[in-house]
C-alpha cells in the first residue's frame, strides 16, 4: 500500500486513506448522510423560520376564498405612517454612530495589541473583552440609575455650578445618546477581534518597503495598512451594525419607543390577527441585508489582495519603561469605560433602595437583594431553565457544528461551501428576524392544528405559550452555531492530515480515526467554541423577551426584563441577578479566550 506524507499526493490513493474501495463508498455515504443531516437542520431551523416572517409580510388571508395572495399593501402602512418611519430612521442613525463609535474605539487599541509589546499587554487585551459577558440591555439598568434626575452624573455636573432645582433629565434629553454609548461599549470587542486577526495576518514587508521609499507613518498606515484590514473591517462594521441596528434589550431598557425593535415588540400580541408585525421585521430584514451589501461593497473588494501571506514573521517592537506605560493607558481608558455599566449594576445590586439619590455613591449598602435574587419566585427557577437551555442548545451546537467542519474542511463533496455560508447566516440575519419566525412557526400549528386534535397534541411542543422550551434551545442553538463552527474549522486546519491518513492506512475505520485521533486534537477548539456558545445562550435577549410568554419558563433576561418593572426593589433584585450571571459569564470567557487566543476573531467572521 502506498505511503502518504502530504494533501499533495492524495492522488496516489484512494478517498479514503487508501482503503478498499468497498469501504471508501461506506465513507462517501457517510458523508452524504451527514451532509443530508446538516441540511435539513439549515432547512427546518434557519431557513423556514426566515421564510415565515417573509411570507407573514408579503401575504393577505383572503377570507372570501381559500389560501392568501400576495400584497404589498403592509409595506405601505408603514411608510405611511410616520411613526413607524421615524422608528426605521432612528433604528438606522443607532446602528451607524454605534459603528463609527466602535471603530474609534477599536481600531487604535488594534494597532497598540498587535504591533507593540509592553508590561501587561495580554492581560489588558483580555479584560477588554470583558463587555462580551453582559447583554448591554442588563447595564442599562445601572445606567438608568446614573443618569436619574438627581442621580450621580447630575451632582457631577453640580460640582461646575450647573445643579437646576429640579435635578436634570439625562434620560429624556439624552436617552438616544445614552443608547449608542451602552452599545457601542458592548460591542466594540467584537470590532476588536476581527481588526487584530487582520493586523496578524498582514505582510510586514509591505509596510517595510514603503517606510523605505520615505513613507511616513501615518501614509503607510492610510495607504497600506487601512486597505489591507478590510476583511477584518468589513466582518466588524458588518456585524455591529446589523447587531445595533436590530437591538431590543438596551432601547427597551431606556423606554425608548421611536425605534422599529421596540415598536416590533410592543406589537407581539397581534401576531397572529395582525401581519404589520411581519412587515416591520421584513422591513428590518431587507435593511440588515443592505447594510452587509453596502459594507461588501465599501470594504470587501479585493479581499484577495488583503489576504496576503507573510514573507517574514511579524515581531510586535517592545515598548520599555513610560513608553509602554503610555501604550497602556488606552487599554485602561477604554477598560475603565467599558466596565461603567457593569459597575453601576454592581452598584446598584448593593444599593439599598433610595440610597443610591441626590449622592454620587450609594449612602448605605446591603447583600440582601443577592439572597432575593436566588431566592426569588421568578429569579431563581430563571437561572435553572438558563442553564438548561444554554447548555442543551450548546450540546446541539457542538454536534451541528462539528459536522459542518467535517464536511467544509475534510470532504470533497460539492456543497460544502454552501454549509459554511449557511452556518455563518445567523451572525448576518438580525436575531429578532429568527425570533419572530419561530413565533410565526408557533402560531401557524397553533391555529391550524389545535392542541384539542390528536396531531395538535403530538406537537404541543411546538407551542410557545403552553411550552417554548424546544423552540428555544434550537434558537439559542441556531444563533451561536457559526461560533462553534469557526473554533471547529480552525482546529481542523491546524491538524495535519497525515495523522488522520496514518490511523487510517492502519485499518481504523473513519470514526475511530476521528475519534482517537482528530477529536483529541480539537477539543480545546471545539470546547472554546462550546463556552462561547453557553455564554452567548445564556443572556440571548430577542429569543427570550419575544418566545418565552408563559412565567415558568424565563429565562435569566426575561426574569431581569419582568424583575426590573416591578415597582419597589424590583430594579436592584434585577442587578443582583444580572451580577450573578456576569461572574459566571466573564469566567467563561476568560476561559475561552485563554484556549484560542487570538483565533477567537475568526469566530465573529460571516
Amino acid at each position: 500500500m502506498p505511503t502518504v506524507t502530504d494533501d499533495n499526493h492524495e492522488s496516489a490513493i484512494h478517498p479514503d486513506y487508501g482503503r478498499p474501495i468497498g469501504r471508501w463508498m461506506n465513507r462517501n455515504w457517510a458523508q452524504l448522510l451527514l451532509m443530508g443531516g446538516v441540511y435539513l437542520f439549515f432547512a427546518v431551523f434557519l431557513i423556514w423560520p426566515i421564510a415565515q416572517v417573509v411570507a407573514g409580510g408579503f401575504m393577505r388571508s383572503q377570507p372570501d376564498a381559500a389560501g392568501s395572495r400576495f400584497t404589498l399593501s403592509y409595506f405601505q402602512l408603514i411608510f405611511q405612517d410616520p411613526v413607524l418611519v421615524r422608528g426605521l430612521i432612528n433604528a438606522a442613525l443607532i446602528a451607524i454612530l454605534t459603528t463609527l463609535a466602535t471603530l474609534a474605539l477599536a481600531v487604535p487599541l488594534a494597532v497598540l495589541s498587535v504591533r507593540y509589546e509592553f508590561h501587561g499587554r495580554a492581560l489588558l487585551a483580555g479584560l477588554l473583552l470583558v463587555p462580551l459577558v453582559l447583554p448591554p440591555f442588563v447595564g442599562a439598568i445601572g445606567i438608568r440609575l446614573v443618569l436619574g434626575r438627581f442621580g450621580p452624573l447630575t451632582q457631577l455636573a453640580g460640582w461646575f455650578g450647573y445643579e437646576p432645582a429640579m435635578g436634570i433629565d439625562w434620560l429624556g434629553n439624552w436617552r438616544f445618546l445614552g443608547i449608542i454609548v451602552v452599545e457601542a461599549l458592548h460591542l466594540y470587542p467584537i470590532m476588536l477581534l476581527n481588526l487584530q486577526a487582520s493586523l496578524a495576518n498582514i505582510d510586514p514587508a509591505m509596510e517595510q518597503a514603503a517606510a523605505n521609499l520615505g513613507a511616513s507613518r501615518w501614509t503607510i498606515f492610510r495607504r497600506i495598512t487601512l486597505p489591507l484590514m478590510r476583511p477584518g473591517l468589513f466582518a466588524g462594521c458588518t456585524l455591529v451594525l446589523i447587531w445595533s441596528f436590530t437591538e431590543l434589550g438596551t432601547p427597551l431598557m431606556f423606554d425608548y419607543q421611536d425605534v422599529t425593535p421596540v415598536q416590533v415588540f410592543a406589537r407581539i400580541t397581534e401576531v397572529s390577527v395582525n401581519p404589520l408585525p411581519f412587515a416591520l421585521v421584513v422591513v428590518m430584514l431587507v435593511a440588515s441585508a443592505g447594510l452587509y451589501l453596502v459594507g461588501k461593497v465599501l470594504l470587501g473588494r479585493n479581499f484577495d489582495a488583503a489576504t496576503t501571506k507573510a514573507s517574514v514573521q511579524a515581531v510586535a517592537r517592545r515598548l520599555p519603561g513610560w513608553r509602554g506605560l503610555l501604550a497602556a493607558s488606552p487599554f485602561v481608558a477604554v477598560f475603565l469605560l467599558a466596565v461603567l455599566p457593569h459597575i453601576s449594576v454592581v452598584l446598584t445590586a448593593l444599593s439599598d433602595p433610595a440610597a443610591w439619590y441626590d449622592s454620587i455613591l450609594p449612602r448605605s449598602y446591603t447583600l440582601e437583594h443577592f439572597r432575593s435574587a436566588l431566592v426569588d419566585e421568578l429569579a431563581l427557577p430563571s437561572i435553572r431553565n438558563s442553564i438548561f437551555y444554554a447548555s442543551a442548545a450548546t450540546v446541539m451546537a457542538v454536534v451541528v457544528g462539528l459536522g459542518c467542519a467535517v464536511l467544509i474542511v475534510r470532504s470533497r463533496l460539492p456543497g460544502r461551501g454552501l454549509i459554511d455560508s449557511l452556518a455563518m447566516l445567523p451572525l448576518a440575519v438580525p436575531g429578532l428576524v429568527l425570533a419572530f419566525g419561530y413565533l410565526s412557526i408557533s402560531v401557524m400549528f397553533r391555529s391550524r392544528l389545535p392542541e384539542s386534535t390528536e396531531a395538535g397534541a403530538w406537537l404541543s411542543w411546538l407551542n410557545v405559550q403552553a411550552n417554548p422550551v424546544v423552540l428555544l434551545i434550537v434558537a439559542y442553538g441556531a444563533r451561536r452555531l457559526p461560533y462553534v463552527v469557526r473554533s471547529a474549522v480552525a482546529g481542523l486546519q491546524q491538524v495535519p492530515r497525515d495523522l488522520e491518513l496514518a490511523g487510517a492506512n492502519l485499518g481504523a475505520r473513519w470514526w475511530r480515526v476521528m475519534r482517537k485521533i482528530t477529536l483529541p486534537l480539537i477539543a480545546a477548539n471545539l470546547l472554546a467554541g462550546a463556552l462561547l456558545a453557553f455564554a452567548f445562550a445564556m443572556l440571548e435577549v430577542s429569543d427570550s423577551l419575544i418566545l418565552a410568554q408563559a412565567a415558568a419558563y424565563y429565562p435569566i433576561t426575561k426574569a431581569i426584563w419582568e424583575i426590573a418593572n416591578r415597582l419597589g426593589d424590583g430594579l436592584y433584585i434585577a442587578s443582583a441577578l444580572g451580577v450573578w450571571a456576569m461572574v459566571l459569564l466573564t469566567l467563561t470567557i476568560l476561559s475561552a479566550s485563554a484556549l484560542i487566543g487570538r483565533k477567537m476573531g475568526a469566530i465573529f467572521r460571516i
